[in-house]
């Protein structure tokens, strides 16, 4: 993208004051930007979506619907939809939003001589309530990886608009080459993989390369595509104890919070978060400060390029019976699908944010916004009960289309409960926690001396 923008000249918003605000925490209803809010909640919702799968079925499942939950019909649809409209495109934008905090927050900090303690304390706080998610309730979660790179990212905060789209333009192209170089690569081992087995059943002797590969291959079946003996398995380790269910849960949250800094995904938040850092120096974020025909121009430009991609891609994997070697060549357009629909997102979510009719709507998103980590942490306190040993034990018994209205059914708690909390409590209930711990003072949490925004 150019900058200042990619588009046109912004005009100027007649009142609009930076707020103070961290990546999930709330300040006072005078000093909020509400578009930013609600792009936080609707990020937040929608991750759910995605996340609900692997709360309720094998981690497979997510790109291959033939595993669990069902491949024809209405759940072949969901699916279908959700592959083009959400997977990764959620994820996509908080990361933008958490960029966009990051300046936010700091520019409020560099007034104060502690300022950079502060911020780092506030990470590191995170970071903790990261891991306790995650070896308690969900093993994808995303607090953990947030935290690391907001740890980085505050040297970088003075950046112009600029080098902030530079570093993230290469980063998303480094990513780009990454996940083609993987893609080639597991296209090549789940096409020969299985031939070094039968060669190998029949009794010829593999050479080492050939042996590695057929390693890399038995891996990558049990992983991507298990059989009935290790998804019975894989359920009964969710349905057991407490104790069962956290050592499963352990083993998945060391792998994913031992990869390095090198691998794709922190590339993926990493390139997000420089993006949303220079858009919010260009006020891209602010609803009020762009004419109406930018967002337009943005969600047009945005799904133009997003959803014939993303619905090539499910086409072709759909075509192959969801075949391993196939699902990664298609894969390599991820990020160009990925990006292009979570602008056509922003710029919807923009328009509607300049529709005061639509309030009752977005008023409710920000709200879910404001308490995005109590919101978050719900997600997985809820789930953890329907799905695992700790409650109901429903894991792998659902189809999954039966997952959404379990999503439905959080999504309206949250619209209401957030409304409801926020009429009287400045803070929801963790982002209280986490600001208290990083200022080290229990901190206000009634709104008797402030009004509330949500009428």
């Amino acid at each position: 993208m150019e900058t200042p923008s990619p588009l046109q000249t912004p005009v100027v918003a007649e009142s609009v004051t930076a707020p103070p605000a961290g990546p999930f925490s709330p300040v006072s209803a005078g000093e909020r930007i509400s578009s930013i809010d609600t792009l936080r909640g609707f990020a937040l919702l929608g991750i759910l979506l995605m996340n609900i799968v692997g709360f309720g079925l094998h981690f497979a499942a997510y790109d291959d619907p033939t595993v669990a939950g069902g491949a024809t019909g209405i759940n072949l649809a969901t699916w279908t939809a959700l592959h083009i409209l959400a997977e990764g495109k959620m994820r996509c934008l908080f990361s933008l939003v958490f960029g966009a905090s990051a300046i936010l927050l700091t520019s409020r900090l560099d007034s104060r001589p502690d300022g950079a303690d502060i911020y780092y304390r506030r990470m590191l706080w995170l970071l903790a309530f990261g891991m306790a998610h995650g070896y308690l309730l969900w093993h994808g979660e995303i607090l953990f990886p947030y935290a690391m790179c907001g740890l980085i990212l505050y040297p970088f905060r003075k950046l112009s608009v600029r080098w902030l789209l530079g570093i993230a333009s290469v980063l998303i192209v480094l990513q780009v080459a990454a996940v083609a170089f993987k893609g080639h690569e597991t296209r090549e081992i789940a096409t020969q993989g299985p031939e070094l087995v039968k060669k190998e059943a029949a009794g010829a002797k593999l050479t080492d390369s050939e042996r590695e590969t057929k390693e890399k291959w038995e891996t990558m079946r049990r992983m991507m595509r298990p059989t009935p003996e290790e998804l019975q398995k894989d359920a009964q380790q969710w349905r057991g104890s407490v104790i069962e269910v956290i050592k499963a849960r352990a083993k998945i949250v060391l792998m994913f919070n031992s990869k390095p800094l090198y691998m794709p995904i922190w590339w993926d938040l990493f390139s997000m978060m420089f993006l949303g850092m220079g858009l919010m120096k260009v006020r891209l974020f602010d609803a009020t400060a762009w004419p109406a025909k930018t967002f337009v121009l943005l969600a047009v430009i945005g799904y133009g390029i997003g959803i014939p991609v993303n619905s090539w891609s499910a086409w072709l994997v759909i075509k192959s019976n969801f075949d391993l070697a196939t699902h990664w060549f298609a894969n390599m357009t991820y990020d160009v699908g990925r990006l292009s629909i979570a602008m056509g997102h922003l710029g919807v979510l923009m328009l509607l944010c300049r529709q005061e009719w639509l309030a009752w709507i977005t008023s409710r998103l920000a709200a879910a916004g404001q308490m995005a980590f109590s919101n978050y942490v719900m997600h997985s306190l809820i789930c953890a009960f329907l799905f695992t040993g700790y409650g109901f034990k429903l894991y792998g018994q659902l189809e999954r289309y039966q997952l959404y209205y379990v999503v439905g059914a959080i999504w309206l708690v949250q619209f209401a409960g957030s409304i409801y909390w926020l009429r009287r409590h400045r803070f929801g209930p963790l982002e209280w926690c986490w600001r208290s711990l990083t200022y080290w003072k229990k901190q206000p949490m009634s709104l008797d001396a402030q009004p509330s925004s949500f009428k």
